[in-house]
């Protein structure tokens, strides 16, 4: 499997490495989160609050990448870019008539 064997270059760095000790508590599996979640109420090891600001900052580098690499100043309150007014095409859909949100 492609990437399931990272090693650092030169080899003198790799001999070197020491992994850091595991602090974060170990997942339960996805749906056992998710089952438990639903029963406590507590909330997943990635929920809403972690996984949509990542989400919104790699979807933002897709629009960059889009534009060449310029870079973006991101209004998150209004969901909009400041700086670059061509980048706001990117984010938002223009709905058929019948077909709104």
């Amino acid at each position: 499997m492609v990437g399931s064997h990272p090693r650092l270059i030169p080899d003198a760095a790799m001999k070197a490495y020491r992994r850091p000790p595991k602090i974060l508590p170990r997942s339960i599996g996805h749906h056992n989160e998710w089952v438990k979640a639903c029963k406590e109420g507590t909330p997943t090891r990635s929920n809403f609050d972690f996984a949509g600001p990542l989400t919104e900052a790699v979807l933002l580098g897709t629009v960059c990448v889009r534009l060449g690499g310029r870079r973006l100043l991101w209004d998150s309150a209004n969901l909009k870019v400041t700086n670059v007014p061509e980048a706001n095409k990117y984010l938002h859909y223009d709905y058929r008539p019948g077909w709104t949100l």
